[in-house]
């Protein structure tokens, strides 16, 4: 099947997919020269000391736990509309109020930061919503990593089946590969990988 090549196809085909089974994956989102600017402007908040260790928790309760999740973030400014990273976000915006229009899921903004995995880092299972407050709505992955191999691992492990709990979806990190889900349902975890492994990783939320 031809992927769709605009974005009110791809839009339909993520609202589709959100409906039943409730989790959808866009390979070409960003061509190849977008995945490379985005990489540059990551690199260039790398060099200014932007990325730091990853936390699980929130607020006073926010810890780093290495051994549950070892990436380092850079979060971003949801306003942001200049450059590369802020084109990605205005696309976002659009694919927002595509869902809304659709699926009536009451989404409101966004927030999300950028993911580095050294080699060898990893994200334990777990689920996009934080104990007691359920305003993440859906999950949105955006895969920077251009040219990336079988051998190179970082796999997305994606648990799809509630009836079947050590059943997933395996999804490679690909450069421009997007993938969206329901952030309350499903468990996922990130697979070490033996190169450097980049995402922007975001959450549409509800209002709080």
């Amino acid at each position: 099947m031809t992927p769709p090549t605009t974005d009110a196809a791809r839009f339909t085909q993520i609202a589709d997919a959100l409906a039943d089974p409730g989790w959808c994956l866009t390979p070409d989102f960003l061509s190849g020269p977008e995945v490379q600017s985005i990489r540059a402007a990551a690199a260039s908040l790398e060099a200014q000391g932007a990325f730091a260790p990853a936390g699980v928790g929130r607020g006073r309760d926010l810890l780093v736990r290495a051994a549950v999740r070892s990436d380092r973030v850079c979060w971003l400014d949801p306003a942001a509309r200049d450059g590369a990273i802020g084109a990605y976000l205005a696309r976002l915006e659009d694919l927002r109020q595509a869902l809304n229009r659709d699926l009536t899921l009451g989404l409101f903004s966004f927030e999300g930061h950028l993911a580095s995995y050294p080699p060898g880092a990893c994200y334990r299972r777990h689920v996009d919503q934080f104990r007691g407050v359920e305003l993440r709505t859906l999950t949105a992955i955006l895969y920077l990593n251009p040219d990336w191999q079988p051998a190179d691992g970082g796999t997305l492990r994606l648990y799809t089946d509630p009836d079947r709990p050590d059943h997933y979806e395996t999804i490679a990190p690909r450069g421009g590969t997007l993938v969206t889900f329901l952030s309350v349902r499903f468990e996922h975890e990130v697979m070490a990988a033996t190169r450097e492994r980049l995402s922007l990783t975001g959450w549409f939320k509800r209002r709080g």
